[in-house]
């Protein structure tokens, strides 16, 4: 081997060398870069000074072999708290999921929503509004449960049902003679079948709205008579609208100025309508009648429950 060559391998060793021994150090600077950012964050060591104190070689060598990396120890615990957040909100999501599927929701009996059905058909019967005022209360879309409410309350909701006593049969609480009575008005099919549930519910339609709206009529003699409904009444109007104003016209039965909106205001005409339907009706089922109706898209309501379970042959579904 030339001289040359000699030399060009005793330099080329002598710079991996110096390599080598930079890279340990540099490994070694970057496994204290947590150490010296903590001291500087807590205590106000400058580098220079913690360097100063670092342990030899052979000491790193035996820590490291005992405790581990400091800096890869920290990043493991950073990264096992950013997950165990995680984990539990997850895990919380998890558990409110399971426990409204096991337990779920409280809803009306099933039978409502065949009554529902019915309603949306009995109502497109243009003669169920009251005459001549127009008042149509029982199949506004807003208020139309009152329907299926009563329905719940007097029959449950059984189209075939029959009181022996009073003689009533059907959804609603009409004796077959007044609903063949009105029948003719609202363009019903000949004769008029209580038990049939359209025509029961059309016919109830047309009383509720009467009931509130009032009517007019001729008498025996020939002359016109206009009998006033809940809202011919100024205090009625007052506790349903918030103000004692009536409408008067001439030929018509005086109604609220103000429409009747707030819940409460429903909710009190659904207990005086009640209460002039079952004459006689306790003022514990005038209640009831006003709370069901109120909540009609909260059958989860505790008082709701309440009722539906002292309803015979009716429970609450879950």
């Amino acid at each position: 081997m030339s001289a040359q060559s000699q030399y060009s391998a005793r330099h080329a060793g002598q710079r991996l060398g110096a390599l080598t021994n930079d890279s340990d150090e540099f490994q070694y600077e970057l496994d204290d870069q947590p150490m010296l950012s903590d001291i500087d964050q807590a205590g106000g060591y400058g580098h220079g000074v913690f360097r100063d104190r670092v342990p030899p070689p052979a000491a790193r060598t035996r820590t490291l072999i005992n405790e581990g990396r400091h800096g890869s120890y920290r990043r493991q615990v950073s990264r096992n708290r950013r997950i165990i957040p995680g984990v539990v909100i997850v895990a919380t999501f998890i558990a409110v999921v399971a426990t409204m599927l096991s337990g779920g929701e409280a809803s009306w009996p099933s039978s409502v929503a065949t009554v529902q059905g019915e309603i949306a058909k009995a109502c497109q019967n243009p003669d169920v509004k009251s005459e001549p005022g127009q008042v149509d209360f029982a199949c506004d879309q807003a208020t139309r449960q009152v329907l299926w409410v009563f329905s719940l309350m007097t029959s449950n909701d059984d189209p075939s049902f029959s009181d022996a006593h009073t003689g009533r049969e059907g959804l609603e609480p009409i004796a077959p003679a007044q609903g063949g009575q009105l029948a003719w008005s609202l363009n019903l099919h000949s004769p008029y079948d209580p038990l049939n549930p359209i025509d029961s519910l059309e016919i109830a339609a047309r009383a509720i709205n009467s009931i509130i709206g009032g009517a007019s009529m001729t008498n025996a003699k020939g002359e016109p008579v206009v009998q006033p409904g809940l809202e011919g009444n100024a205090a009625n109007c007052l506790r349903y609208t918030g103000s004692a104003a009536l409408e008067f016209r001439a030929g018509f039965p005086s109604v609220c100025v103000n429409p009747v909106t707030s819940t409460a205001g429903q909710g009190a005409l659904v207990a005086d309508i009640y209460r002039r339907w079952i004459v006689g009706a306790s003022p514990t089922a005038v209640q009831d009648a006003a709370i069901l109706f109120e909540n009609a898209n909260n059958p989860g309501d505790p008082q709701v429950q309440a009722i539906l379970k002292q309803l015979p042959g009716s429970g609450p579904a879950a």
